[in-house]
């Protein structure tokens, strides 16, 4: 018979010991399992941003060489108007961003300063409140980089339509490269946005590609009633 201690045995100690081994090794192996989960709504700024200047660069200077194509069909007037638009554009995107996420930030930081003001009326460590400082420092917008990304991402997609007809003479031949180039960019923009966003990828890409339709359509039409009234 097995010696005991405080009326517990031996036996019953060893039985009991691996038990909470096991439970200690299996917390171990769920703290060191990487988390696979990644939120991607946190791509959705700077996504919708690069997306929408992009798409508006293709679309708009796009639609206005078609619209200039539909009453003059000089190849000089369509790249003309092609790389005025693109000039136009890009610095009305950049100019809106900038003063966009200026007030974004004005108003982030005169939520800081409230914040500040209401946490000296309580007991905060210093490692917490360096930590609390330093987070809120970096998830501060910045206006410059927002703007220059606008523009960028606005100069992008309006050189699709500049490219594709810039050297095409024969008028219907470069019309129908510019809507091919077009059609094709807006299936790749609406197709990238999904996919970096994990939605559906299909009806992203076709409903981009619809409106850049539209647009150029309606701006064509348009601009011919217009120019055939004799207005």
């Amino acid at each position: 018979m097995e010696t005991t201690t405080n009326g517990t045995s031996f036996s019953n100690q060893k039985f009991t010991s691996p038990a909470v081994s096991d439970v200690e090794q299996q917390q171990a192996t769920m703290e060191l399992e990487p988390t696979t989960d990644f939120n991607y709504s946190k791509r959705s700024q700077w996504l919708r941003a690069a997306i929408l200047g992009a798409n508006d660069g293709l679309v708009s200077t796009a639609s206005l060489m078609m619209g200039v194509g539909a009453v003059k069909q000089d190849i000089k007037a369509m790249i003309l108007t092609g790389f005025a638009g693109l000039v136009a554009g890009a610095c009305s995107m950049a100019i809106g961003e900038f003063v966009s996420v200026y007030s974004q930030l004005d108003i982030e930081l005169a939520q800081m300063k409230r914040d500040k003001q209401r946490d000296e009326n309580r007991q905060t460590s210093d490692e917490e409140e360096e930590k609390g400082k330093e987070g809120e420092k970096e998830s501060l917008p910045n206006p410059l980089q927002a703007s220059a990304a606008s523009a960028l991402a606005f100069s992008v997609g309006a050189m699709v339509p500049l490219l594709a007809a810039s050297f095409i003479k024969e008028y219907n031949v470069r019309v129908g490269a510019v809507i091919g180039a077009v059609s094709l960019a807006l299936l790749v923009f609406g197709w990238l946005g999904a996919m970096l966003g994990k939605a559906p990828t299909v009806r992203s890409a076709v409903r981009v590609l619809i409106g850049g339709w539209l647009a150029m359509a309606i701006t064509f039409g348009l601009t011919k009633l217009i120019g055939s009234s004799g207005l």
